[in-house]
């Protein structure tokens, strides 16, 4: 794309063109470089993760602005609005197709200001981690250094202390753990620091009557990693999403989105890591528009040649948005243990969601027709975390063992997913399942059913029926076996293990074993 013409800089272009990812002054409006990003850089279909269905994202390319350091978004009046770090306000239009992110078309970038209309100097004046708009039309902007709030009529006007400060949450924080997370709500606001089971609660909320201070804790795979929030959004009817992140050396990034109902019940509508597209997301915003509640998130680069400003759009489900942290509706299943040279593995089989296929697999146990058999593939998947991929076990098609297809029942009508642990039937056509079956490692959503797909063969998936509740350690034992290279033809050549684990027995669990 090409750059608008008009560009106003703030400091020499000479000197402007020496750091191209150092923290600039420059303002002015541009048409932005994009790049499209899949949620699955493995899988391009792959467009569900947890409660959110994905609608698309964009790598920003810095540009003669240095769009980077973007730290907190809001979506109001067909924009969305931003502020960075280096102490500058951003403006962003979309352009969308349908639901669907495709490009930008402008982005505007100004100078944020102190409360006697001059700019901001330094980190310690400009560090702007959140902002979010009133119900009265102004903006609260949140600076992390020195823990201040600042009112704004508008961008280019100088700020002004509101009367009722969120920054009370932070008045004894470390300069670097502030106030990232400010939301406002239809009564009042919601703010969170940077931290998570610290000497006080973490977040505090407005809700018109008083402030009410709580804790706010990460979902697993980002407590493991010491996650915090970092920013947060609300919708109309009261629901308000919160964002958390996480980085280390050794795993990288990692992030969740949580939903916290106007009663306080939350619910964790998605977390994910490295395996799938993700960087240092800061910034998180919602948007109400025909019915559907929309999340975008965005990444802070810190003007590094090693991060990335990504923008991503999500949908989040219809019930989630409306009731998160309703109790989960306790579907039927039944207890298998497949005990194996190597050791056992408890499997819950969903017997309630997908009856076909777990009724077939206890005709298989009950008939003892596992017995014997034996966990013979290691299908790897590489370029990520690993392990991943998925372990193959069963009758391989012997004849004297299997019994007769069974109709598919596809993960979109089950509600099941690929997930990690989760027990998938092997098969040729849609219908020929018959007693081979797969156990994932790691999330392997690529084979969940997707039936709008263009490729046909892609529209069925496979079929899930049930999910790993102890030994995934044996798994994992078996998985890392040796294959032999030379065993197996097309697809499978490679794949086969070199020895064989045999399935010693399957048997029902029963309350008196």
């Amino acid at each position: 794309m090409t750059w608008k013409l008009g560009l106003a800089l703030g400091i020499g272009a000479a000197a402007a063109a020496i750091a191209i990812h150092a923290p600039s002054s420059a303002t002015g409006t541009v048409l932005p470089q994009t790049l499209p990003v899949a949620l699955d850089e493995s899988d391009a279909e792959n467009t569900t993760l947890g409660e959110l269905s994905y609608r698309g994202g964009l790598e920003i390319e810095p540009g003669e602005l240095e769009i980077g350091g973007v730290s907190g978004i809001d979506w109001h009046d067909g924009l969305l609005y931003a502020v960075s770090d280096d102490g500058h306000w951003l403006t962003i239009e979309t352009d969308e197709i349908g639901d669907q992110l495709i490009d930008l078309i402008e982005i505007s970038k100004g100078e944020l200001l102190d409360e006697r209309g001059k700019r901001l100097r330094g980190k310690s004046e400009g560090d702007a981690e959140a902002l979010t708009r009133t119900g009265d039309g102004t903006w609260l902007v949140a600076f992390e250094q020195d823990h201040r709030v600042w009112r704004y009529a508008a961008f280019d006007q100088a700020a002004s202390t509101p009367a009722d400060d969120p920054g009370i949450l932070v008045v004894d924080a470390p300069s670097n753990n502030g106030l990232e997370t400010l939301a406002a709500t239809s009564d009042g606001w919601l703010a969170c620091g940077e931290w998570v089971k610290g000497p006080k609660p973490n977040c505090v909320i407005n809700n018109g009557s008083g402030v009410l201070s709580f804790e706010l804790e990460p979902p697993p795979l980002l407590a493991e990693r010491g996650g915090v929030p970092t920013d947060a959004d609300c919708a109309s009817n009261g629901v308000c999403f919160v964002l958390f992140r996480s980085w280390s050396r050794e795993l990288g990034n990692a992030t969740a989105i949580v939903a916290m109902g106007p009663d306080g019940l939350t619910e964790t509508l998605a977390e994910w890591d490295t395996s799938r597209t993700i960087d240092n997301f800061e910034g998180i915003t919602v948007r109400e528009e025909g019915g559907k509640t929309y999340l975008y998130i965005i990444s802070d680069n810190n003007f590094s040649d090693d991060q990335r400003t990504l923008l991503m759009k999500f949908e989040v489900s219809e019930r989630a948005a409306t009731a998160p942290g309703v109790p989960s509706k306790v579907y039927a299943t039944e207890t298998v243990v497949l005990e194996t040279a190597m050791g056992d593995i408890t499997v819950s089989l969903e017997t309630e969601r997908a009856p076909i296929t777990a009724a077939n697999f206890l005709r298989y146990v009950d008939e003892d027709r596992y017995d014997n058999t034996r966990c013979y593939r290691a299908m790897r998947v590489t370029g990520g975390l690993e392990p991943s991929g998925f372990l193959q076990c069963g009758t391989q098609n012997d004849p004297r063992r299997i019994l007769d297809g069974i109709a598919h029942e596809p993960t979109n009508e089950t509600g099941l997913s690929h997930t990690n642990g989760a027990l998938s039937m092997a098969r040729f056509e849609p219908g020929t399942a018959t007693g081979d079956f797969s156990i994932m490692i790691r999330d392997q959503r690529g084979l969940d059913a997707v039936p709008d797909s263009d490729n046909p063969d892609r529209r069925p998936g496979f079929a899930v029926f049930g999910y790993v509740i102890d030994g995934m350690d044996v798994v994992h034992t078996i998985h890392a076996r040796d294959t032999d290279p030379d065993k197996g033809e097309g697809f499978l050549k490679g794949q086969l293990l070199a020895e064989p684990v045999e399935i010693v027995n399957v048997r029902r669990v029963t309350p008196e074993n």
